[in-house]
């Protein structure tokens, strides 16, 4: 009989049983088709690792970006660049090396004329000035005046026309200056042909071949249409600037027994700073003076305040409501949560989903294409059928009109920026559009039950003496005494209820941690463990299947406590579990996603908890080695998978998975750094919400491709039949286009309810 596999049915008579419904639910042969197998051989963790050191995983390890790209802030140290592992060594003040503008740059269109790093750009509508006062709408209404004071001329033919001609070429003069500076530099500086380009040629052939009003409406549209473009790009960039703007710059430093106003940049870890009610909290810390409700929903998305007391974390950006606080920072001002979001929501920018790099590449096929097209339809016809010239080069304009790509380029990256945004103020952190686009393909949901599933806080429950010589305080000692230097969940119980009840911590030496396991140590020259039911189970230490039963039945993780001889006691630890788990698991059961928990518990107690909350699949009396291997078969036998935990322990899984999803992230700078995406507070209706939001996202997308295409399509072969003019090439094909798909992408904000 092999041990380890042990059936630990209740209602089991057959102590050799290997059905894997009493044990493990899922078949660990990533070779093998079945799921629920049952070949005791299947079940030997050997198979997994065999499996991962076989396969190149490395497609799936995708947490760093690509650091190729354009960085982030344009200071001179380079700061702010997609490099994740970038050491911030230097002294970094955006007042010194740069404005906040700089350092939330996001290109929407990348079509030649919007990838333009080589000057700052000024925005379309500044704040706190009238509308009338920008440049933009300047241009806009006086060009747009212009515009239709010469079809009124034009219309009543005062002086023949000629006014009404002088008039196009003053609008035009007056929308295509900004035109023709992006057509020039891309001519003479980068050697290319952008839409720019051809919205001259176009507004100038107009003029040419006597068509001045449709020259004058080509550089009016396109104006107006780049003016869209720029003002979504402004509409991202100050999501993210809204983010900077949550810290405040000054601080209120506690030295002796002054208060005096310094800014947050001067403030050190260690020191004191004094939040007053209505007061912004400067910098990252822990309450040691006062108590208040703090509202977190800069931070974590949820709007209801949250008390602080001593000891309690608190956050740079949040607002002490009613409370008088002394709090000791933490966390220098670069390294706060808040610092943290802002550079990894600018990161994601950078990361790119597959179908903004699909889109991009057509793009670079579909304009030569028309551009050829172009030379054809103005050449073809007059040359070889005798067809009238000027019909046909204006048909040809036309189509030059219409190649520009910026609506269809713009189509999915709008879209991802809009949802990213709208996840960071629903407190959900994604560090890049590919994961937006990957959680849609999600088959299965591993969870880790620990923090997780769970909320993390374990209790002492039973104290149980099998040793007369020994007494419950005695057992608390050896335990606490041998977990003093453990930072596990279970560890952190045993030590805390030591210390609540003014219990001796003793020395421990030959100190041995047994990961998954146990540990082994010697107190006053005699050797005890705190071990786990794997430990004993393979040592000469034989503890009755009932013993285990009676607890584990009620989902308690047992602890035993042995000396060299025998096991002199049992304590036992409980979890609570989250009062959403069960709805989520339900959700995503009933959406077809599998569910699978994770746990080093044995596999009764492990039983316990997910009969009550409806987990599919479980894998238990786990090391943390093969929580990796599980997410590699999980993935084997199901598909893509997402793993849940709280990213430091699960940080090797978390990296492995197709999305690894960190709980409570803003008590966690490894969950941070680790995951994909990072639920900022412990809220697991979040991970409905990030399936909602994927849908939607990429539904929203694929209207916007779609249409894009389909009208492109659609005027092209109007243009050549000649059934459409310049004027609605422009206005409709590009302008009309740009506008449908920034409203439609602006939908996906609107996302707050899960889907299922």
């Amino acid at each position: 009989m092999e041990h380890n596999n042990r059936c630990y049915d209740p209602d089991c008579k057959n102590e050799e049983c290997f059905n894997p419904e009493h044990f493990n639910f899922i078949c660990m042969d990533p070779n093998c088709e079945m799921v629920h197998c049952e070949k005791n051989a299947h079940y030997n963790k050997d198979l997994l690792k065999n499996f991962q050191e076989k396969t190149n995983f490395k497609e799936y390890e995708h947490n760093n970006v690509d650091t190729k790209v354009d960085k982030i802030c344009d200071c001179a140290d380079d700061c702010c660049t997609g490099n994740t592992h970038h050491e911030h060594n230097h002294e970094h003040n955006h007042e010194d090396c740069c404005d906040d503008d700089c350092c939330s740059d996001i290109k929407i269109c990348n079509c030649g004329d919007c990838d333009d790093d080589d000057e700052e750009e000024e925005e379309v509508i500044k704040e706190g000035i009238p509308l009338l006062k920008n440049r933009s709408i300047q241009i806009i209404v006086s060009s747009g005046i212009l515009f239709a004071l010469g079809h009124l001329l034009e219309y009543f033919s005062v002086f023949g026309g000629t006014l009404a001609t002088v008039i196009f070429a003053i609008g035009a003069i007056i929308a295509g200056y900004d035109i023709a500076k992006m057509a020039k530099k891309a001519v003479f500086t980068r050697h290319t042909i952008t839409p720019a380009v051809l919205m001259c040629i176009a507004a100038v052939a107009s003029f040419l071949i006597g068509h001045p009003e449709e020259g004058a409406a080509v550089t009016f549209l396109y104006f107006i249409a780049e003016f869209l473009e720029d003002y979504s790009e402004q509409r991202a960039q100050h999501s993210i600037k809204s983010l900077v703007e949550i810290a405040p710059e000054k601080a209120r430093l506690k030295v002796g027994n002054t208060v005096e106003t310094v800014s947050i940049d001067e403030v050190k870890v260690g020191e004191i700073v004094i939040v007053k009610p209505g007061d912004k909290v400067p910098l990252d810390g822990k309450v040691i003076e006062g108590v208040s409700t703090i509202n977190q929903s800069s931070i974590t998305g949820e709007s209801i305040p949250v008390t602080k007391t001593i000891k309690d974390k608190v956050f740079a950006g949040t607002v002490n409501q009613d409370g008088y606080l002394e709090i000791e920072v933490t966390k220098a001002s670069k390294d706060s949560v808040i610092s943290k979001i802002v550079t990894l929501v600018k990161q994601s920018q950078l990361n790119r989903s597959h179908t903004e790099t699909y889109v991009e590449k057509i793009a670079k096929y579909y304009t030569p294409a028309i551009i050829i097209i172009t030379i054809c339809v103005a050449i073809i016809p007059p040359l070889f059928f005798g067809e009238n010239i000027v019909d046909w080069i204006y048909r040809a304009l036309s189509l030059m009109v219409i190649s520009c790509p910026c609506a269809f380029l713009i189509s999915t990256p709008i879209g991802m920026v809009s949802s990213i945004t709208s996840a960071t103020r629903q407190g959900v952190l994604i560090k890049g559009s590919s994961y937006v686009e990957e959680m849609r393909n999600i088959k299965a949901v591993i969870f880790d039950k620990t923090g997780t599933l769970t909320e993390g806080k374990l209790e002492i429950m039973d104290i149980d003496v099998l040793d007369d010589k020994y007494t419950k305080d005695d057992l608390i000692e050896i335990a606490s005494s041998l977990e003093k230097k453990s930072t596990h969940p279970i560890a952190t119980a045993i030590v805390n209820h030591a210390k609540d009840n003014n219990l001796q911590i003793k020395e421990v030496k030959n100190f041995k941690n047994i990961p998954g396991k146990g540990i082994v140590g010697y107190i006053n020259n005699k050797q005890y463990y705190a071990a786990n039911e794997s430990l004993i189970e393979n040592s000469e230490f034989i503890v009755s299947r009932e013993t285990v039963i009676n607890y584990a039945s009620d989902g308690k993780t047992v602890v035993f406590i042995g000396n060299e001889e025998k096991v002199i006691g049992i304590i036992t630890v409980m979890d609570k579990i989250r009062d959403e788990s069960e709805e989520v698991i339900r959700n995503l059961n009933n959406a077809g996603v599998k569910t699978v928990m994770l746990t080093g518990d044995n596999k009764i107690a492990a039983h316990a908890v997910s009969d009550k909350i409806g987990v599919t699949y479980i894998y238990s009396d786990l090391l943390p080695e093969d929580k990796l291997n599980i997410v590699d078969t999980i993935r084997n036998k199901f598909g893509d998978v997402a793993m849940v935990g709280d990213g430091i322990n699960d940080a090797p899984a978390l990296a492995r998975s197709n999305v690894g999803i960190a709980m409570g992230a803003a008590g966690s700078d490894v969950a941070i750094e680790t995951a994909d995406v990072a639920l900022m507070q412990d809220d697991l209706t979040k991970l409905p919400y990030l399936f909602s939001l994927s849908t939607k996202t990429m539904s929203i997308i694929k209207q916007n491709i779609i249409t894009a295409i389909s009208v492109k399509f659609l005027f092209v072969i109007l243009a050549i039949l000649g059934l459409i003019t310049l004027m609605m090439a422009v206005g409709i094909g590009d302008m009309g286009l740009t506008l449908l798909v920034i409203l439609n992408s602006f939908r996906i904000g609107r996302v707050k309810d899960p889907i299922f």
